[in-house]
């Protein structure tokens, strides 16, 4: 027991040692390859704590040649932009002045309800209340609010999505589906499965997007229950 304690108390400054010199960085807003090199990390030394079979130094060295592999890389991000892109990625226009960008929003595997999400972590409850929003590499949101926001804020819930109909959301505000499909029609659009974007707040306010046309809101009289 004494052993394990001892090669437990060993790894145990070596990580920490190298996760300071990774820098603060590391442990708030990792880029994907700090990520792997993270989880990495946290393979090669929980081994050697618990098996003595295998030698301390092994774990050791294991950790310090993964921090020299996170060090190139991020002198390597450091050399040009476009090595930068290759090794982190770049940010995405999930919001823009039209409204959700679907191609970006394909292309990071996140569908609308996601991005909401997303939008209310940083106080947002409605996608009315976004002018852009950046899907940061590190997988964070960096938002831009709209010049103006109702003075009476409601939360905002998603009626349709990516063409889908919620049915859930529309039974907890007592509307059904013909009110949406009447909604869609006035907007120009025909069916359910080309709208990518319907919200509507507790104050009737409605934020609309075909899949291929621009964002719209609008306001609707709701019937008090």
């Amino acid at each position: 027991m004494l052993i394990i304690f001892l090669r437990s108390s060993i790894i145990f400054l070596v990580l920490l040692l190298v996760m300071r010199l990774m820098g603060k960085r590391q442990i708030g807003e990792m880029q994907p390859f700090e990520l792997v090199i993270t989880l990495l990390i946290a393979e090669v030394a929980g081994t050697p704590m618990a098996d003595i079979s295998i030698p301390l130094l092994y774990g050791v060295v294991s950790v310090l040649a993964l921090f020299i592999l996170h060090q190139v890389l991020s002198l390597l991000g450091l050399t040009g932009f476009f090595v930068k892109t290759v090794i982190s990625g770049k940010p995405s226009l999930i919001i823009g002045k039209e409204g959700i960008n679907y191609k970006e929003l394909r292309k990071n595997d996140l569908d609308v309800s996601d991005v909401m999400e997303a939008l209310r972590g940083q106080g947002y409850f409605s996608l009315a209340d976004v002018s852009y929003a950046i899907l940061e590499s590190t997988g964070t949101f960096s938002v831009l609010p709209a010049a103006t926001r109702p003075e009476k804020p409601a939360l905002s819930m998603l009626l349709i999505g990516n063409g889908k109909l919620c049915r859930k959301n529309l039974t907890l505000l007592g509307l059904d589906e013909k009110f949406v499909q009447k909604t869609a029609r006035a907007q120009g659009v025909k069916s359910v499965k080309d709208v990518l974007a319907f919200t509507i707040d507790g104050n009737g306010n409605c934020y609309f997007q075909p899949k291929n046309g621009v964002k719209s809101t609008f306001s609707v009289q709701l019937e008090a229950k």
